[in-house]
C-alpha cells in the first residue's frame, strides 16, 4: 500500500500539472478567438471572459484523456530517473502491479471527472451559451434547459435542440408563439425541423393552432415555408452542440428522433462517447505505460515519451475519423468508438511483453 501510495502521488501530481497547463493553454485560445466578436451587439472583454470561465469544467473534461497519458509517461518518468522504479522491480514487485498502482489513481480521478461531465461540464456550457448569445444579439436570443429561444417583434421561437454548419442551420422540436399588439396569444405552431439553407426557413410536419374567441382552430401542414427575417448565425450561437449534453439529455434526444422518424446518429455518436470516455482513457493510460518501463532499460526516456504522446494523437485522430465515417455511412457507432480501444489493448499488451 505504501509503494501504491507512493505511485499514485507522483502520477497524479504530473497528471495535475499537465492538466493545468493544457486547461490554461486551451482557455487562453478560445480567449482569444472570442476577441473577434468584440462590440458585437453589447459583447465585452468582460462578457468574453465570463464565457470563457463558464466553459471551463466542459474543458476539462475534454483535455483529461491527455492529461492522463502524458501525466502518467512524466510521473513514471521522474521515478525511473530517482531509480525508485528499480527499486520496486528489484523488491519483486511486477511491471503488472505497478501498472495496476497507476490506472487505479487515474481511475479514481476518471470517475470524479465523468461526474464533471454529466453536470458542472452541460450546466456550465449551456450558461456559457446563454451569456455569449444574449449578449451578441442584444437579449434577443437565450439559451437555457428549455433549449435556445429567440425573440421578433411579437413574435417568440423556442427550439430545444438543433445543428449547425457553414451554411445550414436545423433546429429541433420547434415552437413558434404569435401574439398580438396587446400582448394576447393569438397563435402556436410546432414543427418537427425547422430548417435554414441559407436563403428562407422551412418548417417540417406543422401543427398550428389558433386562438379565436370562443374556439381553437388546428391544421397539420407537412411542410411550410416560414417568412422571418431572424438570422440563423444568431440562432446557432444558442445552440448547446449534442457532444456536450449529459447522457439523460442525449437519451432524451434519441427517443424523440426514433418517435418522429429523425435521424439519431449524431445524439448516438456523442452518447457511446460519453460511454466510452473512461474506457478510452484508461486504456489509453494501460497502453502508455509499458513506454516509460522501455526507458528504464535503454534511457531514452524522451524518446519514449515522444511515441507515447504519438500513440495519443494517433487515437484520438484515429478514433474521430472512425467515428465520421460511421456518421457518414450510418454504421454502428459503438463499433467505431470501441475498435481504437481494442487496437490500443492489442498494441500495450505486445510491447508490455517486450518491455523490461
Amino acid at each position: 500500500m505504501t509503494i501504491d501510495r507512493m505511485v499514485g502521488r507522483a502520477v497524479l501530481g504530473a497528471v495535475f500539472a499537465v492538466w493545468l497547463l493544457l486547461l490554461g493553454f486551451d482557455a487562453f485560445i478560445a480567449l482569444v478567438q472570442e476577441l473577434d466578436d468584440l462590440g458585437r451587439g453589447s459583447y465585452t472583454l468582460g462578457t468574453a471572459v465570463h464565457y470563457v470561465i463558464l466553459t471551463l469544467p466542459r474543458r476539462s473534461y475534454d483535455l483529461f484523456g491527455i492529461a492522463a497519458v502524458i501525466g502518467s509517461l512524466l510521473g513514471l518518468g521522474a521515478l525511473a530517473s530517482t531509480a525508485e522504479i528499480t527499486a520496486m522491480r528489484a523488491g519483486g514487485m511486477s511491471k503488472a502491479r505497478i501498472c495496476v498502482a497507476v490506472v487505479a489513481a487515474i481511475a479514481l480521478v476518471t470517475a470524479a471527472v465523468v461526474v464533471v461531465g454529466e453536470t458542472l461540464g452541460p450546466a456550465g456550457e449551456r450558461r456559457a451559451q446563454s451569456v455569449a448569445a444574449g449578449a451578441k444579439s442584444q437579449n434577443r436570443i437565450a439559451s437555457g434547459g428549455g433549449g435556445v429561444w429567440a425573440r421578433e417583434g411579437d413574435v417568440l421561437i423556442n427550439a430545444l435542440s438543433g445543428r449547425g454548419t457553414a451554411d445550414k442551420l436545423e433546429l429541433e422540436r420547434v415552437r413558434i408563439y404569435e401574439f398580438t399588439r396587446a400582448g394576447q396569444l393569438k397563435r402556436i405552431s410546432t414543427a418537427a425541423r425547422a430548417t435554414h439553407d441559407g436563403m428562407r426557413w422551412e418548417l417540417r410536419d406543422v401543427v398550428r393552432m389558433r386562438f379565436l374567441k370562443d374556439s381553437v382552430v388546428s391544421e397539420t401542414l407537412p411542410l411550410q415555408h416560414w417568412a422571418s427575417t431572424l438570422d440563423p448565425k444568431l440562432l446557432n450561437l444558442g445552440l448547446v452542440r449534442e457532444r456536450y449534453l449529459p447522457v439523460a439529455d442525449l437519451l432524451s434526444g434519441i427517443e424523440y428522433q426514433r418517435r418522429n422518424e429523425l435521424q439519431t446518429q449524431a445524439f448516438r455518436s456523442a452518447l457511446w462517447a460519453r460511454l466510452f470516455f473512461p474506457l478510452n482513457v484508461l486504456m489509453l493510460v494501460i497502453a502508455a505505460v509499458p513506454f516509460a518501463f522501455g526507458a528504464l532499460r535503454t534511457g531514452g526516456f524522451g524518446k519514449r515519451l515522444l511515441l507515447g504522446l504519438l500513440l495519443v494523437t494517433g487515437f484520438f485522430f484515429g478514433q474521430r475519423a472512425l467515428v465520421n465515417v460511421a456518421d457518414v455511412y450510418a454504421i454502428d457507432v459503438r463499433l467505431a468508438h470501441a475498435l481504437p480501444s481494442i487496437l490500443v489493448t492489442l498494441l500495450a499488451a505486445w510491447w508490455f511483453r517486450r518491455s523490461v
